[in-house]
Order: C-alpha cells, then sequence, then structure tokens
C-alpha cells in the first residue's frame, strides 16, 4: 500500500487557553495507567512503578547494542563508530543536534539502512542477517503520519493487523482495543483526513503496537501537540514500559526527554559524546544558569549579544522562546550580565539562577543550543517509508530486502 504523505492539518486540539492541568498524584496516575493498560492486555499487578530519574534494573540481554556502528554516504560520514547498549524495561532519549545522525542511526537499527561498518543486535537479533526477526520485535512511530488519510482510524488498524499475519476476526479485535486504549473509539469511523494532530499521533503509535513489540522506536512522537494532549502522550509512554516495553526516543522537547527517560546519549556528529541519567548529565555540566527574561521581545537579540560577550557563551531560547538561558562558569559571571545589561538600558523583566537543566546540558557538550529539527542528517525519518518496521508486507522492505541480497 503506498502510504499519502501528511497533509497539513486543519483540526486543533482543544484546550483551556492560558492554563496547565496540574501534575496528577501517583495514586492517580496509576490508576490511569492500569485503565491505559487494561486493553492492551498488560497489568501492573506485582510491578514494580520505575520513574525516570532512577534506572530500571537491567536484563541479561540489552534490548539494543551497537558496536562500531558506522554509515558512510561518499565521503560523508553520518553516523562514527557508535557504541550503544541499552537495556530492556526502559526509555532511552536519543538527543543530538542537526545533522548529528540520529536519523541514519534509527534507520540502521530499525532495518531499513544497512551499515557501512560494525554492528547492531535488536533483543539478541542482528539487524542485518536477521532483519526479519528483529522487524517482528520493534514497532516505529516516526515524525510523520504513517496511515492512511483515506481510511477511517477502525479501517487503517485493521488494515495493518492484516498485513502483520492477523486473521480478520483479531484484526478487527485488535483494532477496538488499541481505538479504546488510545480514547479514539469515537473517531474510529471517521477518516484520518478529519483528525487533528493529536489523534493522528495517537493512532500513530497505536499501528504500532498492533503486534504487541517489546521494543517500540518513537520519533518526535509529540511534535505539533498542545500541552494538554502532550501529556496524556507521556502517560501512554509511561504505561508502556511499566508494561515491559522498551522505548527509543527521539524529541525536540529537552523537557520531554527530562521527565520521560530513564537514560539519555547525547550525539554530534555521529559519535556517543555522553550518557548517562538526566541527573548524572546536569552533575557533569556542574554549572548553575542564567535564565533572563527581556523586557520586551524586541530587546532579545541586544540582551543575547551582551550576555555572549559576558560569558563567552550565545544563551538558548527557552521555554518556547521566552527566555534567555546560558550556563555560568562563576556565579559572579551573574552579575556581570545584570550590570552591562543595565548600562545598555536593557534590564531584564525576570531574573534567575538555576541548576543545570538538559538545555544547558547539551549547549555545554555540543557548543550551540538545542534546535528543533525535523530530520536531523538528511536522511528519511525511519517511520516515513512504512508505519512499523515490522511491517513485511511494505514495498520498500521487500525492495531494501533484494538490494541487501544483491
Amino acid at each position: 500500500m503506498l502510504v499519502p504523505a501528511a497533509r497539513p492539518e486543519t483540526a486543533v486540539e482543544q484546550t483551556d487557553a492560558g492554563t496547565t492541568p496540574p501534575a496528577p498524584d501517583r495514586e492517580t496516575r496509576r490508576r490511569r495507567t492500569e485503565a491505559a493498560l487494561k486493553p492492551l492486555g498488560i497489568s501492573l499487578a506485582g510491578m514494580t512503578t520505575r520513574t525516570a530519574t532512577r534506572s530500571a534494573a537491567p536484563s541479561e540481554q540489552p534490548a539494543i547494542r551497537t558496536e562500531g556502528l558506522t554509515r558512510t554516504f561518499g565521503s560523508f560520514t553520518a553516523v562514527d563508530s557508535l557504541d550503544l547498549e541499552i537495556p530492556a524495561g526502559i526509555v532511552y532519549g536519543l538527543l543530538g543536534p542537526n545533522g548529528a545522525g540520529k536519523s541514519t542511526a534509527l534507520r540502521m537499527i530499525t532495518t531499513l539502512l544497512a551499515p557501512t561498518r560494525g554492528r547492531a543486535t535488536v533483543l539478541g537479533h542482528d539487524v542485518v542477517r536477521e532483519r526479519h526477526a528483529v522487524r517482528g520485535l520493534i514497532g516505529v512511530t516516526g515524525q510523520y503520519a504513517s496511515v492512511d488519510e483515506m481510511l477511517t482510524g477502525a479501517e487503517n488498524l485493521r488494515l495493518f493487523g492484516r498485513l502483520l499475519g492477523l486473521g480478520r476476526r483479531r484484526a478487527r479485535e485488535r483494532a477496538d482495543e488499541l481505538l479504546a486504549a488510545f480514547s479514539l473509539t469515537g473517531a474510529g469511523g471517521k477518516r484520518v483526513s478529519g483528525y487533528s494532530g493529536g489523534m493522528r499521533r495517537r493512532l500513530d503509535l497505536a499501528v504500532s503496537l498492533i503486534a504487541r513489540p517489546p521494543l517500540i522506536f518513537l520519533d518526535e512522537p509529540t511534535t505539533g501537540l498542545d500541552p494538554r494532549t502532550r501529556e496524556q502522550m507521556w502517560d501512554v509512554i509511561r504505561s508502556l514500559v511499566e508494561g515491559g516495553s522498551t522505548i527509543l526516543l527521539t524529541t525536540q522537547y529537552l523537557e520531554e526527554a527530562d521527565r520521560l527517560a530513564h537514560r539519555i546519549g547525547i550525539i554530534d556528529a555521529g559519535r556517543l559524546i555522553a550518557e548517562g541519567t538526566p541527573d548524572e548529565l546536569k552533575d557533569r555540566v556542574g554549572s548553575s544558569s542564567l535564565v533572563l527574561t527581556p523586557a520586551a521581545p524586541d530587546d532579545a537579540a541586544a540582551t543575547a549579544a551582551i550576555i555572549e560577550r559576558v560569558t563567552g557563551r550565545a544563551p538558548a531560547l527557552v521555554d518556547q522562546r521566552a527566555h534567555l538561558q546560558t550556563p555560568l562558569s562563576e556565579a559572579s559571571q551573574a552579575t556581570e550580565v545584570l550590570v552591562a545589561l543595565r548600562d545598555a538600558g536593557l534590564s531584564p523583566r525576570t531574573v534567575s539562577v538555576d541548576r543545570p537543566s538538559l538545555d544547558s546540558v547539551f549547549m555545554a557538550l555540543t557548543g550551540r543550543p538545542h534546535e528543533d529539527d525535523d530530520n536531523d542528517d538528511g536522511a528519511a525519518p525511519p517511520g516515513s517509508a512504512a508505519p512499523s518496521a515490522p511491517s513485511p508486507s511494505s514495498a520498500n522492505s521487500r525492495s531494501s530486502d533484494a538490494k541487501e541480497q544483491s
């Protein structure tokens, strides 16, 4: 089946303007998790709930292992000797600036692109020699909608269920289960072309879960969603991990990685330059950050120039570009910045000195602020060619297999 490119979304998620829902307490979150997992056939009974600030207990066999994984395109090296070992049962966040090689790395691990050198295994299976076995163990949700807009949500799920080998009756049952799990039952009979952005993202994720894969790749899963819908997606991700799944997450929202990921790897120029829990990475930077809000939006550029002159670092735009943030090598730099801004007639509206954030970690390690990136290295995103890497019926998968075997 040819999957049409995603069209500009006309429907808009409804949310209360200017309000942020309060964070649910632990018991509320547990009830929500149990409700989300029940239609998926997963129980929390006897499980230990994990938080993203504490590493999950690793199993004997890692979910993903790469050794010297390399991919070149002519003279350009997109991924350079990448060594990863990702335990099962955690959320692993993979971050990096534009052109870092994240998309190319994911395409190799999900069997969509053969490595030039090195190797990668998924749950013990080699991604080149045993790519069909790997595809049966993973689900992929890419940056772009991979469902057919002319079909209804239920028809999409039933179609992919059949492509993945489910019988007609079981495909229908599985579609109904997933529509209920992702709060799409009422929209299941409507064409996807009328879905909002949040509904499309939930349907995309539901497609990747049809075969209950133990390993799920989420490439920018909440891009373009409003804060409330993003929080709902976070709850789904947490519930999947608490149910035993492993998730490799790429995201343009560093707050998302901070709140969801047990461990984070940062890639730059195709190489893994740092890895650890969010707190370990923050401790590695070791400095506080100056965060300030210019008095007027027009003051932002001049304010940023003064901060860079005093600290030697260009500040990052954070919190939807409302604030400027820069790491401080020593506390006295904050005073120097404020004096320089006052002398220039640019006194900020708000000022704070915060402990390191992932924004400051990212800037300290890569030398540049984190930027939104639709595609980091010119390669097609993992989910753009097919809705789920396990889909053996994809024409793209068959053609790539033929090329690899030739």
